[in-house]
């Protein structure tokens, strides 16, 4: 069986809105997965792919809030949308502070769900090329010797090469040898693109 390039999945304790959710996304070419409570989702194995939730906050044992909490804590980051026929601002306020990217209420609009769904989606896919881009930059900067690390950070900061050579006790040629090093290990093609790189690394 071919991995979806998307995924919904929808959590709900309601047989007959489970169904008609699970339907109108199918019918709109969306690859579903639908769970009858929080903790069947949670046993369940669920492919690497960009994904969202949209959940009921009102379930029996884990509710909506509750399994947004469960996800936050092992590490998930799921775009959830919340939909209730209970929904009132404080449930409201909370599930978006805790990241929903949508809180809908029955009986909603198709195309108002569709879009939000789309939106999660999309979310969910540039989330994981910022952390994939991420991940290679880290694996770049661990490629660096220490020395080229301290070169660096003294570069980023505004020095020349002639200043990072005084700072480090070391001749100039030095400092030129890993700065051209340093540059061809992160890939970067200019003094600002290796500022910014270093900006994305936290340095």
């Amino acid at each position: 069986m071919n991995k979806p390039d998307s995924i919904v999945f929808v959590v709900d304790d309601d047989p007959s809105f489970r169904r008609s959710v699970e339907r109108l996304l199918r019918m709109a070419g969306r690859d579903v997965r639908a769970f009858a409570s929080a903790e069947e989702f949670l046993q369940s194995s669920r492919p690497d792919v960009p994904a969202c939730l949209v959940t009921d906050v009102r379930m029996p044992e884990l509710n909506g809030l509750d399994l947004q909490n469960e996800l936050a804590r092992v590490g998930w980051q799921i775009p959830i949308i919340f939909i209730t026929g209970h929904g009132d601002v404080p449930t409201s306020v909370r599930a978006m502070k805790a990241g929903a990217t949508e809180f809908l209420t029955k009986p909603f609009c198709e195309q108002e769900f569709l879009q939000a769904v789309d939106e999660a989606l999309q979310r969910d896919r540039d989330s994981r090329e910022r952390r994939a881009r991420l991940t290679e930059l880290q694996y770049r900067y661990q490629s660096l010797t220490p020395r080229e690390c301290e070169v660096m950070k003294h570069v980023v900061a505004g020095m020349l090469n002639k200043q990072v050579a005084a700072r480090l006790k070391t001749s100039e040629k030095t400092i030129k040898f890993h700065r051209a090093n340093l540059m061809h290990k992160m890939r970067a093609g200019s003094l600002a693109e290796l500022v910014r790189l270093a900006g994305s690394l936290g340095l």
